[in-house]
Formats: C-alpha cells, sequence, structure tokens
C-alpha cells in the first residue's frame, strides 16, 4: 500500500467529517414532506430505494430512524423474542499475510507471536462450549501461507465427530478465496470438501466496506467486492446459509454505507442465503495504522447506521447486536433500533480485544438485559431455530439441511 491513500485516511473519514442532521431540519418543508413520505414506505412494509435510504442517512433524526426500525422489527419479529446463541470464538492461528492495518490480531509469518494451536487445545476450548450447552464454534483464522483447506476439513470433521450438536460456524470468503488461489482450484471445489466435512455455515466477516475505492484503502489485499459476494453466492449454491457484516467508521462516505446495503439486499434478492446482518464501528485502538484511522464514531453514529440497515435490508430476517464492540448498554438500545438478536455469548474473543475492545458478558447478564428492554430471551441454534427447553417446539430450522435456501440454482426447488 503506497504512501497516498495511507495519508487520505484520517482526511476523508466522514467520521471526522460528518454531522448528524438536526431535527429542526425536517419540522417543515419539502424535507418534511419527504421524510413522511418515506416513512410511510417503510411502515405500509414497501421497499425503499438507494436514494431514500441516504435520505435517511443524511436527514432523518434518529428518533424516527428508531420509530421507523423498530417497526420493521416488529413486522418481522411479532412474537417479542429477542435471541442469542451459546457459542465461542476461537482463532486456531493468528497468521496472516493481507496486513489489514485496521487489524491488530494478526501476525506475519515467523513473527515471534505467531502461532497454531494444537488440535488437543482446540478440542480442549470445544468441549468446555460444550459443557455449557454450547451450540456454535466461530472459527477464522486469516489467511495463513501455509495452512490450506485440508487442514481446516480435518480439524471440522474431528470437532463434527466429537460434539455433533455443535456447529462450525467457520472461515470468511477472504479465506475462502485464499485457499482457492493458493491450492488452484475453483472455490466451488473448496466449499464442497468443507461441506463434506460437515462445516455448518459461513460468517459475513472480511466484508468490511463492499465498495471497491475503500477496500483499496483499507484492505487492499484482500478480495475485492465481487469476489466476496461471489462466494457467499456459492456458498448459498451449495446448500448452506451464511451471515452478513459491515464495518463502518473509517474512509468511507454515507453514499457507501448504502451501495454496502444494497449489494447485499440485491444477493439476498438472488439466493435467500444469509441468515443475517451484523454492523459496527471500526475499533482503531493498538490497530497497526492507528495514527491514520479517526477516533471512534459515537454511539449515535452507530445507531443511525444500525437503523438504517434494518430499514433497507428488507429481505433479511434478522439483525444482531454488537454488544461486544459496543457493549450492553448501548446493545439493549438496538432492540429497539431494528435488532431482534444478541449475537453470541462468545465464551472467548481475541481480534476486537486486541484492539481494546473487551466486553463479553455471562449468558445470566444478556438475558437479563434482554429481559429489561421488554422482550423474551430465547436461545437459537446457528440458522435461528429457537433451540430453547422454555420454547415448546424443536428447533425449526435444527440443521444446515432444513436452512438450506437454493434461489441460486436454476430449476432447482426452493426449499426452507
Amino acid at each position: 500500500m503506497n504512501a497516498a491513500p495511507h495519508a487520505a485516511v484520517g482526511a476523508s473519514a466522514p467520521s471526522a467529517t460528518w454531522r448528524a442532521p438536526l431535527a429542526t431540519q425536517v419540522r417543515d418543508g419539502s424535507a418534511a414532506r419527504e421524510l413522511d413520505r418515506i416513512s410511510d414506505k417503510v411502515l405500509a412494509g414497501d421497499r425503499i430505494t438507494f436514494e431514500e435510504g441516504l435520505f435517511l442517512h443524511e436527514r432523518a433524526d434518529i428518533g424516527t430512524l428508531g420509530m421507523l426500525a423498530d417497526a420493521v422489527r416488529a413486522r418481522k419479529h411479532p412474537e417479542g423474542r429477542v435471541t442469542y446463541i451459546v457459542d465461542r470464538n476461537i482463532n486456531p492461528t493468528n497468521v496472516c499475510i493481507t496486513d489489514c492495518g485496521f487489524c491488530a490480531f494478526y501476525r506475519r509469518p515467523n513473527h515471534p507471536e505467531a502461532y497454531v494451536l494444537e488440535r488437543d487445545e482446540i478440542v480442549a476450548k470445544v468441549q468446555e462450549l460444550a459443557d455449557q450447552g454450547g451450540r456454535q464454534v466461530l472459527m477464522q483464522g486469516g489467511h495463513h501461507n501455509k495452512l490450506k483447506s485440508d487442514w481446516w476439513c480435518d480439524l471440522i470433521a474431528d470437532l463434527k465427530s466429537r460434539f455433533p450438536r455443535i456447529n462450525s460456524h467457520a472461515l470468511s470468503a477472504p479465506e475462502l478465496h485464499h485457499f482457492s488461489v493458493i491450492e488452484k482450484r475453483p472455490v466451488e471445489d473448496v466449499i464442497r470438501d468443507l461441506s463434506d466435512a460437515g462445516w455448518g455455515s459461513l460468517p459475513g466477516a472480511g466484508a468490511e466496506m463492499l465498495v471497491e475505492r475503500v477496500r483499496l484503502i483499507i484492505a487492499p489485499k484482500k478480495t475485492d467486492t465481487d469476489t466476496w459476494l461471489d462466494v457467499h453466492r456459492k456458498t448459498h449454491e451449495a446448500g448452506l446459509r451464511s451471515s452478513a457484516t459491515m464495518m463502518f467508521g473509517n474512509v468511507e462516505t454515507p453514499a457507501e454505507r448504502i451501495e454496502h446495503l444494497d449489494r447485499l439486499r440485491q444477493l439476498q434478492d438472488e439466493t435467500g442465503g444469509f441468515t443475517a446482518f451484523a454492523c459496527w464501528n471500526t475499533q482503531p485502538d493498538g490497530v497497526p495504522e492507528e495514527h491514520l484511522y479517526p477516533q471512534r464514531t459515537t454511539p449515535g453514529v452507530y445507531l443511525r447506521v444500525q437503523a438504517i440497515a434494518r430499514i433497507y435490508l428488507d429481505n433479511f430476517e434478522n439483525m444482531q447486536t454488537s454488544y461486544v464492540t459496543q457493549g450492553l448498554k448501548l446493545a439493549q438500545v438496538t432492540l429497539r433500533y431494528g435488532c431482534n438478536d444478541f449475537g453470541g455469548t462468545m465464551l472467548e474473543e481475541n481480534v476486537v480485544s486486541a484492539a481494546g475492545c473487551f466486553h463479553l458478558q455471562s449468558i445470566q447478564k444478556i438475558e437479563d438485559v434482554i429481559a429489561r428492554a421488554g422482550f423474551e430471551p430465547r436461545r437459537r441454534n446457528s440458522w435461528y431455530g429457537i433451540d430453547d427447553e422454555r420454547h415448546d417446539a424443536p428447533p425449526s430450522p435444527a440443521n444446515r439441511e432444513e436452512a438450506a435456501t437454493h434461489r441460486a440454482v436454476a430449476g432447482r426447488e426452493v426449499t426452507r
């Protein structure tokens, strides 16, 4: 990465220059009429356009956005539940060769702090998760220069045989593409082998901002936007589900935030394969290029982006808050800004905590926060089937096969 884009990071970031609109700006006149018109569309369940999404971002007051996002949440989830999953985050290795300037976790090959966990240590961690009734292990390892997909297939198959009730929610689109490149074979083959090994779902990591101008500045060695989307498309075509994410608050403009959401909405229209969306702001503390990044965006900006995501992504069933980055109090507020899911308990977390952000909480604390917000807490599985003794029905969907969608494959019957 050359010096010119580096110099532009702080100066061009919306978190350094953007200011939230004042509610008084849309009290009367044409702006007020436009906000009323768009609000009526949202409340009627109609899809808004790119331009309308940008108008909400730039002109709507935070109270109106919360009201609209909460209305969408209530329409999609009228039962008044907020879900979460008992899971653990394991990073089998911290070796990565993509050198993202916003990541404080990775280490280059041969760095004295670089590691690859022994299998026994990984198994012991998953056993601790199983002992607490866990249903998901989130595993990601960056772009290791030597570990290939066969290493991951062997690990996933081993964990599946030992812990059949725990889903491997593993890897990321950039990692799958990395395997495809270093193994010189189609990513479809990588997906097939992982699926045969028992891989259950694909996390949305590595999306950052699905806009090429932004990616070339903050993650120039990672997959481009079209590749990230295509790996998820091919994962959906293979009968697996995935999640979607967005990391904002660095160099992107408001229009680019909407562009990111629009690309996700288009792919969801095509495949129906995304289970949920989650977003968080860049955590700049302690990252390799901290001096080049703006200060962390405010809670108000986080609520604004989260609410707009709930409004814009009308074909996503679930919105996940990010209490690990935002803390419990703000995460509780997001339950009235469109979120219906509290994410994972994450009995272990390494990546955002490396950037000085560490908000892991006990299961009981999470349930208390959900209940105080006026919702019933329920445990779920990776595919958003309720897996809770307080629920009077078995999980549905209960596994990756029941959760599969196949809309992207021509001529194949849609299943849910």
